[in-house]
């Protein structure tokens, strides 16, 4: 006699195997590898800086937020 199987289950496992599958085939397909990731960050973090850098001060050229 042949061994019970849970059908319910057996589906599940299935779907699970097949997602995946489809995720590693996604992250080879789409995904960056670790060194586009950390260029990105540091071409990021560099117009942060020079965005920063060319903010003005408001506050101290302001001679209204001192009015008496």
């Amino acid at each position: 006699m042949g061994e019970i199987v849970n059908l319910r289950r057996a589906r599940k496992a299935r779907a699970r195997i097949l997602a995946t599958n489809e995720a590693a085939a996604n992250r080879t397909k789409f995904g960056r590898s670790a060194a586009e990731r950390s260029a990105a960050q540091i071409s990021r973090a560099l117009e942060s800086r020079r965005f920063e850098a060319h903010k003005r001060d408001d506050r101290e050229s302001s001679p209204d937020d001192h009015a008496d």
